[in-house]
Order: C-alpha cells, then sequence, then structure tokens
C-alpha cells in the first residue's frame, strides 16, 4: 500500500522543533531571570526597592506577554508564522539588552513591560509550528519537549544567578538574554520554513506545496474567505465551552507558574538558606518540570492528555501541601521538583491538549485566544506573591496562596472533554491566526 507524504519518515520537522526549542530556553530564561535576581534587586540601593514594587514589575512583564499573545494573532495573518517568529525573537533580545543597561528602576519596568511583548508572541508562534510540521502520532511529545525549553531556561537562569549574582549583581543576568539575537535568529532566517497553512491561505500555493514537498506533509484545500475559520468560530458552539475551560485551566497554571517561579528564590532567602541555595531550589523546580514533561507527555500519546492534566494538577497539591509544613531539606527538594511537575509540566500537557484537540483550521486561533486569557494568571501569580511576601505572615502562607488556584484548576480538567470524535470540523478552512 503506498503511504501517504505524512507517513513517510522525514526529519525535517525535527529542526523545526529544536529551532523553536532553543528560542523558547530562552523565553523562559528571559521570564525566570527576574525571579532569581530578586534578591539583588533589593539589595540595591539607588533603586530602594521593595517586594510589592518588585511584585508590580514582574507583573509588567507579564502584562506585555498578553499584549504579545494577543498582537502575535492579528500578526500572523500579516506576517506569517515564521516572519512573526523572528521579530519576537528580535524584539525580546534587544529589549533585554535595555534591562541590563537601564539607568533608572522605571526604565528597567518599561523595558520589562516591552520584553513581555515579545516573549508573549513566541510560544504560541512556536508550538504551532511544532505541531504542524512533527509526525501525526508524536504531535503530544514534540509539542511537551519543545514547550519544556522553558524549563531548561529557567535551569540556566538558576545556575547562571549561582554563578554571577554575588559577585557581579542583576545587570549581566540580562545581558545574557541578548545571545537569541545572535545565534538563533541568523540560523532561524536561513532553516526555518514558513506554516503551510498560511501559506494556502494566502493563495501561495506553489510555495505551500514546495515546503510540504521538503516536510513530507499534505497541502490543504484551499477555501474562500467567505469560509475561513478564526477566532469568531471559537465563540460559537461546539467550540465556545471547550474555549473558556481551557482558557480556566491555562490561567490556574501560569499562575502557579509564575507566581512560585517568581518568587521562590526570595521565599527559601527569607527561611534562611544563602542565595546559592535558594537558587538550587529554583533549579530543582525546573529540572522536576523538565522530567515532569517528558514523562507525563509520553504518556498522553497513549492514554489521552486529560488524565495526565488532571493527575499533574493533584501532584501540584500534593506538593504545595508538603511544602508548607517545612519539611526536612532533601524531602523540600523533593517537593519543589513536584511542584514543577504540578506547575509548568502541567502546563505543556495543555498546550499540547490544545494543540491537538482543535482542529487545523482554527488550532492558531485557539492557541492564541486561550494563551492571551491564560496570561492574565501570569499578571496575577506574581502580584499575590509579592503580597504575601511584603505582608511577612507565617512562611507556610507563601505557598496556601495558591494553593485553592491549583486545587481548582484539577476540577477545570475534568470539565475538559475527553475526545474530540464527535466534534465537527469548522467547514473546509485554514486559519489564518
Amino acid at each position: 500500500m503506498a503511504r501517504t507524504p505524512e507517513s513517510r519518515p522525514n526529519h525535517r520537522g525535527t529542526l523545526v522543533a529544536v529551532i523553536c526549542l532553543v528560542t523558547v530556553v530562552f523565553d523562559g530564561y528571559d521570564l525566570i531571570v527576574f525571579g532569581t535576581t530578586i534578591p539583588s534587586l533589593l539589595a540595591y540601593e539607588p533603586w530602594s526597592l521593595d517586594a510589592a514594587q518588585l511584585g508590580v514589575i514582574a507583573g509588567y512583564a507579564m502584562i506585555g506577554m498578553l499584549l504579545g499573545t494577543l498582537l502575535s494573532g492579528f500578526a500572523t495573518d500579516l506576517l506569517g508564522r515564521r516572519r512573526l517568529f523572528l521579530a519576537c525573537a528580535t524584539w525580546f533580545s534587544l529589549c533585554m539588552l535595555g534591562c541590563a543597561l537601564a539607568p533608572s528602576s522605571w526604565v528597567f519596568a518599561l523595558f520589562r513591560l516591552l520584553s513581555g511583548i515579545g516573549l508573549g508572541g513566541i510560544l504560541p508562534t512556536a508550538i504551532a509550528l511544532t505541531v504542524e510540521f512533527a509526525p501525526p502520532n508524536r504531535r503530544n511529545f514534540f509539542s511537551a519537549v519543545m514547550s519544556s525549553g522553558f524549563s531548561a531556561g529557567s535551569i540556566v537562569a538558576s545556575l547562571l544567578g549561582i554563578a554571577v549574582l554575588e559577585s557581579h549583581g542583576f545587570r549581566p543576568m540580562f545581558a545574557f538574554g541578548v545571545l537569541p539575537l545572535v545565534l538563533i535568529v541568523p540560523i532561524a532566517w536561513r532553516v526555518l520554513p514558513e506554516s503551510i497553512d498560511f501559506l494556502v491561505a494566502k493563495g501561495r500555493l506553489a510555495e505551500a506545496r514546495e515546503v510540504a514537498a521538503r516536510y513530507g506533509k499534505t497541502v490543504p484545500e484551499p477555501v474562500s474567505a467567505a469560509d475561513d475559520a478564526g477566532i469568531g468560530t471559537l465563540l460559537k458552539p461546539p467550540f465556545r465551552r471547550v474555549v473558556a475551560v481551557f482558557a480556566a485551566a491555562c490561567l490556574i497554571g501560569q499562575l502557579f507558574i509564575y507566581g512560585l517561579g517568581t518568587w521562590l528564590p526570595q521565599i527559601m532567602r527569607s527561611a534562611g538558606y544563602p542565595l546559592g541555595s535558594a537558587l538550587q531550589f529554583l533549579t530543582a523546580m525546573s529540572v522536576g518540570a523538565i522530567a515532569g514533561a517528558a514523562v507525563m507527555s509520553w504518556t498522553a500519546d497513549r492514554i489521552g492528555p486529560r488524565r495526565v492534566a488532571f493527575t499533574g494538577f493533584l501532584i501540584g497539591v500534593a506538593a504545595l501541601v508538603v511544602l508548607s509544613l517545612n519539611p526536612p531539606t532533601a524531602v523540600l527538594y523533593v517537593a519543589v521538583a513536584l511542584a514543577g511537575v504540578g506547575a509548568n509540566g502541567t502546563a505543556v500537557i495543555l498546550n499540547g491538549f490544545i494543540a491537538t484537540w482543535f482542529p487545523a483550521q482554527v488550532r492558531a486561533s485557539a492557541l492564541g485566544t486561550i494563551m492571551t486569557v491564560a496570561r492574565f494568571g501570569g499578571i496575577l501569580g506574581p502580584l499575590l506573591g509579592g503580597w504575601i511576601v511584603a505582608a511577612q505572615v507565617p512562611a507556610q502562607w507563601n505557598f496556601y496562596v495558591f494553593l485553592l488556584p491549583v486545587a481548582l484548576g484539577a476540577v477545570f480538567v475534568l470539565l475538559l472533554p475527553r475526545t474530540r470524535s464527535s466534534v465537527p470540523a469548522p467547514h473546509n478552512a485554514v486559519s489564518t491566526v
């Protein structure tokens, strides 16, 4: 029996995933580096910042990410996924350099806001490209491995902080974020393909066929603009309720990731650990996230992502309970690693779930819409953490504040559908968002 193009072995899609992975490593680094530098920023006398102010600055980056995720949907329609990917990587690299050179706290805060715009456009674009060019039966795995680059970036931020912060302060940590402009953008410019769906939607059929032939993909049928499926389709049955539940679950995931990830080094520092040890806890959380995402994605390809995401949130609840009990240091490291599984690992599974549940016609629109709503969790998480730290309440409240939302996240996952088999595709359209 002749095999279809997508059934033939083709490793070019792996290269797409690798480029996206390395870029997302820097995406994770650029976000989490702020948490690693909080102790240094608090100690930086010229700016005289306190925990509440730093919580607000952390929120600025999340506001920027919300704007970036929202704008990426419209920008993709104009630029295509490839050009948007390159533009976002260039933008956040330059803004990180601005943070490193900032002469005052308000300029620093401004560049954190601006960098968030670039960072917000990277992940949905990277997920959409990775899933589109991945082997059909490995999409959860490819998406999860690529998305786990965020956690790898957290590890880089933690290890670099251990080596740099005490002797050189926070500025070199942000200057490191300019590297994507030098290392990734030139390579991506040469080898990253444009989305086949985008090319077909724009009527560039010859280019679409050429890309499809190189990557072993099929070319979808072109459709009229009247039949095109985008954000409007997501606001109608049968997608409306599913979008709302996905958005709520992802919002809680973002709250957990950015709330605990931003403030964990300072929480551990306040508990009496030196700066190096406090940053090691963030490393443990990131290692747990990577290992959890790998195991969970492998499992999701076999039993489905819904049950895996539900289990992930339960692991997060258990980890927070253990952390609140002030256990011995060895147990503490294990609990922090499991918190990484429950936070980042679960978020990776949810992203892959979105990308594989929604049909190709609305996949990019669904990712962009849901991630835009979820960014509000990324704004609220650091603010909650900053308020709790500034209030100087007993240490366990640093973990209690996330406990109820994470438990609620498990409930939202249970409301997600088990299968899309009964959901009809919206016409035969191609998403251009």
